[in-house]
């Protein structure tokens, strides 16, 4: 197999789901464009109207909260929180499923926020439950986080059926944003249960179940039925459908509002050139790296074609950073993930060769090397 770039940024054909067109362009990229000729102001005045309709719901309804954010603390999910607090005078409950590897950074970032005056839930969930499906799923997918991913998008749903708080905020749109399938258009604007079920997750939780994991265990991953969502009136929507969505100017709003934000003590993360985005869990330069095993790209192609898209890196300096940083072995959070998935160091790589698609890597004595690479 031979692997395809995308000819304006960087990302590769092996990224899952993602379409090319026939001048081989990602549909990222492709998205991006058609950003250019949407009508900016009118999906403003559409956002007024939904928040004047959350409102008013609120106070027909006598809620506390006019909304649930999803929350890692980070600075998409913080930017929105703020935006919606401080721009459009709502109260939303903050909703937070714990890193599986809580590091110090998160920790501050999250309180930094909250000083300013938030609510906030922060859930975590039994960690023999939780240790166990990242070791399974890290030895059956390469994934230390397919648990995590299920968690993240069942909780603030659960949450807001138990507060009665029929309304979400989600970041952005990640299939039509970084390249993916798109459902429908409307999938643009609101999330459903296939979506989070095909996209997100990927599978039922209540498959999960084996002699360590009963479902009781499993009851925060498992995502509400449509039956019960429609019941509610759940609504989730995409804040990438209603404004222009980039994760650096995310980043800026962010560090303006509050500047004692911080980013990567490190100066950069690894594998990668940025310092500012998916720091709050230790586990996350693993997940990366897997990517890279399984998929022949890294943090930093992901990185770089998210930068190009929103026209806030070139595509030579972006090549640079690839060829720099992508695919840089995970060292520096490694005892305490080999401690988390309760394996050694030779197992570890055991699993991590296991994964590695050999229609793109090739061994060479005693190291692997992609057969092509940019």
């Amino acid at each position: 197999m031979k692997i395809k770039f995308c000819k304006n940024c960087f990302t590769p054909n092996t990224r899952p789901r993602i379409v090319f067109n026939n001048k081989d362009i990602c549909n990222a990229c492709q998205n991006f464009k058609e950003k250019k000729k949407t009508d900016w102001k009118k999906r403003e005045k559409e956002f007024n109207e939904l928040i004047s309709n959350i409102k008013k719901s609120k106070k027909k309804n006598k809620r506390n909260y006019d909304c649930i954010i999803p929350w890692s603390g980070g600075k998409d999910s913080s930017s929105i929180a703020l935006k919606l607090k401080c721009n459009y005078g709502l109260n939303p409950l903050l909703v937070t499923f714990s890193p599986l590897i809580i590091n110090e950074i998160g920790v501050h970032n999250r309180e930094v926020l909250l000083k300013i005056g938030f609510d906030s839930i922060f859930f975590r969930p039994n960690q023999k439950v939780a240790r166990i499906l990242s070791k399974r799923f890290f030895i059956e997918r390469g994934n230390p986080k397919v648990a995590w991913d299920a968690g993240i998008n069942s909780l603030p749903v659960q949450i807001a059926i138990s507060y009665k708080i029929p309304y979400i905020f989600y970041a952005e749109h990640g299939e039509s944003e970084y390249g993916g399938l798109v459902l429908s258009e409307k999938n643009k604007k609101l999330r459903d249960v296939k979506e989070v079920i095909e996209h997100q997750i990927g599978d039922y939780p209540e498959n999960w179940i084996s002699n360590d994991i009963s479902t009781l265990d499993l009851s925060p991953y498992i995502y509400p039925s449509e039956k019960v969502l429609k019941k509610n009136k759940i609504l989730a929507y995409y804040f990438s459908y209603f404004f222009k969505w980039s994760m650096f100017d995310n980043y800026n709003f962010v560090k303006k509002y509050l500047p004692d934000f911080k980013e990567n003590p490190e100066g950069r993360t690894e594998g990668t050139f940025t310092n500012f985005d998916s720091l709050d869990d230790k586990i996350d330069d693993l997940y990366y790296y897997m990517q890279y095993i399984k998929f022949g790209f890294g943090r930093a192609t992901r990185d770089v074609s998210r930068l190009i898209q929103n026209e806030h890196l070139d595509r030579s300096k972006g090549l640079e950073f690839i060829k720099k940083y992508d695919g840089e072995y995970p060292r520096r959070n490694l005892d305490e993930v080999l401690d988390y998935l309760n394996l050694n160091q030779y197992d570890f790589e055991e699993v991590i060769n296991k994964h590695r698609n050999l229609e793109i890597w090739k061994q060479k004595q005693n190291s692997w090397e992609l057969i092509n690479k940019l």
